[in-house]
């Protein structure tokens, strides 16, 4: 299919988070962050969701985002493959642990700031807009183990500080920021996005709106600041969202498939969004067993989500959710740390991941009908074992179909009216999964010589899909052959 209608301007490039691809997790003044104390394999969420799990580093385990792709030595190359492909941005993410190393000092380690640095001025060396997630699923562990994370309202003050000193510090060079990443995944897994699990109170769910309120508020100030150092920068909000269905026509399914929407796609954007709490808040609390007295907030606080709301809603999108209350023993299926019912209708990817680029159009639709703000999709790709040949070459058509299909419903949802921002993949490069830390579970336009233990020569190959992907930008668009 041959698309037109992309914007100039679009913005085309590729999605990282720094602690799945930088490595060095002791070097340059950093100190320990979460991903640092989360093994690696497939029973990864199952260890952390023990009553026994201590955010200690247990030497029985294998720990890959200690060395992640070794970005942090690899940066220079890996941009300017960026560049070969044409990038018009690139998103990634700033260590917390590398500028606060515990999070509540009172001065930024300089070492680490100066990495950045020269990660941005190598974007713009290269006309690479940086697109910059200030916190993506790491935190420092002191924050954690100290303070008891995001249900600390503590952290709000720690965030900000963090937030003053890299958006006051690159305020001339990034326009572009997002507050947290996929900030609503706390829904399902809170250690990722609030530093919370069973042995630290993840079992009481006013824990959990606690950490997000606290989170709402830190995110406000940093639109603040953002704004007030520089009217020209734009801050979003970044969820994780999953086009929900009901099953079937059955009006019960059809209000589940309501309120799980409600709980799941969009109660944090409608926040960050909107400037305020919807009007659902007490009934959805009182389905997960909170009463809105439990949560410590205050008219302050309120005022300021009303009045520093995000400027756009960056969101990923991987798959689509079938919710089902009628039925027993329906078939289930994995997903991007939710699942649902298997959709009859839909293939899966190796990791069960149900294929749905209409999904996405839907998507698209939904978020802007709602917010009327700009959206942009900042992460969208396929998880997949990749099988080189003797040359080091993939030759990943599975993955240039996924990402055809996706971006012809990014053009369609054009035709429809949404203002579309851009199209940064996921893993543009091969790094560290985020739900089980394996290197073999692979996203990138570019394969990285490393196993699962961390063993290879961090070589970088490229992919068939990374001409492919070069084509897409260079054309705008106009042409996914």
């Amino acid at each position: 299919m041959a698309t037109n209608n992309f914007p100039k301007g679009f913005l085309w490039g590729g999605a990282t988070a720094a602690n799945q691809l930088e490595g060095a997790y002791q070097e340059g003044g950093k100190g320990l962050s979460l991903p640092d104390v989360l093994p690696g394999g497939k029973d990864r969420m199952k260890i952390i969701a023990s009553p026994d799990f201590d955010f200690k580093i247990n030497p029985d385990y294998v720990y890959p985002n200690h060395i992640g792709i070794d970005h942090y030595h690899h940066y220079k190359e890996d941009i300017a493959l960026f560049a070969e492909m044409g990038f018009k941005c690139y998103r990634f993410s700033i260590a917390w642990s590398r500028i606060f190393p515990n999070g509540d000092e009172e001065t930024p380690n300089e070492e680490g700031l100066k990495f950045y640095d020269a990660v941005i001025d190598e974007c713009l060396k290269h006309d690479i807009e940086p697109v910059i997630t200030i916190s993506h699923y790491e935190m420092p562990l002191h924050l954690i183990t100290e303070y008891g994370s995001w249900k600390n309202k503590k952290l709000i003050d720690f965030y900000e500080r963090f937030a003053r000193t890299v958006l006051t510090r690159y305020q001339d060079k990034v326009k572009y920021w997002m507050t947290f990443n996929e900030i609503n995944s706390a829904a399902h897994f809170p250690i990722m996005g609030q530093g919370l699990t069973i042995s630290n109170g993840a079992g009481d769910k006013k824990n959990v709106y606690q950490a997000w309120h606290n989170q709402f508020v830190a995110s406000a100030k940093a639109v603040k600041i953002g704004h007030e150092l520089n009217p020209d920068m734009k801050i979003g909000c970044m969820i994780l969202y999953a086009t929900t269905y009901s099953y079937d026509s059955n009006p019960k399914n059809q209000l589940a498939s309501l309120q799980d929407n409600q709980a799941n796609n969009f109660f944090c954007a409608d926040v960050q969004v909107r400037g305020h709490y919807p009007a659902y808040t007490k009934s959805l609390l009182a389905r997960q067993g909170v009463q809105l007295a439990d949560i410590d907030y205050n008219d302050e606080e309120l005022a300021l989500l009303a009045q520093y709301p995000v400027d756009y809603i960056g969101f990923s999108y991987y798959m689509s959710s079938v919710v089902d209350v009628t039925h027993e023993n329906q078939e289930t299926t994995n997903g991007n740390l939710m699942g649902g019912v298997k959709n009859p209708f839909l293939k899966s990817s190796d990791w069960g991941w149900q294929i749905d680029p209409t999904g996405l159009r839907i998507a698209l639709n939904q978020l802007s009908d709602r917010y009327q703000k700009p959206v942009f999709v900042v992460e969208n790709g396929l998880g997949a074992v990749d099988k080189p040949d003797e040359n080091h070459y993939v030759a990943d058509d599975y993955r240039i179909d996924y990402l055809r299909e996706h971006i012809e419903a990014i053009s369609q949802a054009i035709d429809d009216g949404v203002d579309v921002m851009g199209y940064t993949p996921w893993g543009c490069i091969d790094l560290v999964s985020a739900s089980t830390g394996e290197m073999s579970k692979r996203y990138g336009f570019i394969y990285v010589d490393e196993d699962d233990e961390g063993n290879g020569s961090f070589n970088r190959y490229k992919k068939k899909s990374f001409d492919w992907y070069k084509k897409v930008i260079t054309t705008n668009g106009a042409d996914l052959a």
